[in-house]
């Protein structure tokens, strides 16, 4: 994977630091988004290049306005000179999801349809973009993140699982199109993962325990399973895995 180049949006906190850490330690090139911290994504900028000798670089992206995908992806062709993968894991939070993170009788169409926009629409127009680019290198690997939010039910996730069943059937969309460009499409599902977004939760040490008690390796997941797993799909390991939902779950979802 050296000398190859991972576009994903959200990379300086939890499960897209992890995935970007573990890329780079690949000696793979990183082209990652933020959203309003600049200064911490240029530090992480510098201890990915010194750490690991590979090219690095943090771009703005405010995940509601999918459409400027376009324009961030012209951006990344002035600084790299391939893509190779790219990973869809950026979330909102705060007051974009008020209306959409609460009880069912509470949800309000603003709400939903902002995790709709971030989940779904960004995905897909991430995807087409970084396609298009691939293509041009002989194929590629796309993965959205998911949550298992969409199989078991967690109080006042109704907006955030319902976007991510949506997301994981553009996922099989994707992979069915774009195999023919070999191009894969593959979507990582995690169950509750300890970052700062699950810690937000109103009820997260509820959730925190339950995950741990309901898990055979009695532990919360931690982002760098989720990490690992992107990492095996965008290898030559699973070069006839496509269209596929990998649950990284601890084991949760069976019990």
């Amino acid at each position: 994977m050296k000398g190859k180049t991972l576009v994903i949006s959200g990379g300086t906190r939890g499960i897209g630091n992890a995935i970007v850490y573990e890329f780079a330690a690949n000696g793979v090139n990183i082209a990652f988004t933020y959203n309003s911290n600049e200064e911490l994504a240029k530090e992480q900028v510098k201890d990915l290049e010194t750490k690991f000798g590979i090219k690095a670089k943090a771009y703005p992206l405010n995940i509601l306005e999918p459409e400027t995908y376009k324009d961030l992806f012209l951006e990344i062709d002035k600084d790299f000179n391939r893509v190779d993968f790219f990973i869809s894991n950026a979330i909102i939070s705060g007051r974009p999801v008020v209306g959409g993170y609460t009880k069912f009788m509470k949800l309000k169409p603003r709400g939903i349809n902002n995790i709709f926009t971030a989940t779904v629409n960004a995905f897909v127009v991430g995807a087409q973009e970084s396609a298009k680019r691939m293509e041009k290198v002989g194929g590629g690997s796309i993965i959205s993140l998911s949550s298992t939010g969409n199989l078991v039910y967690i109080e006042n996730y109704a907006g955030h699982g319902t976007a991510k069943a949506a997301v994981e059937t553009m996922v099989r969309y994707a992979a069915a199109e774009l195999g023919e460009k070999n191009i894969r499409v593959n979507a990582v599902s995690g169950g509750p993962i300890e970052t700062d977004a699950l810690r937000a939760f109103t009820n997260y040490e509820e959730v925190r325990d339950k995950t741990a008690e309901l898990s055979p390796l009695k532990r919360m997941g931690r982002p760098e399973d989720i990490a690992g797993a992107c990492l095996f799909l965008c290898s030559d390991k699973a070069s006839w895995v496509t269209g596929h939902t990998m649950l990284i779950d601890g084991g949760t979802t069976f019990k």
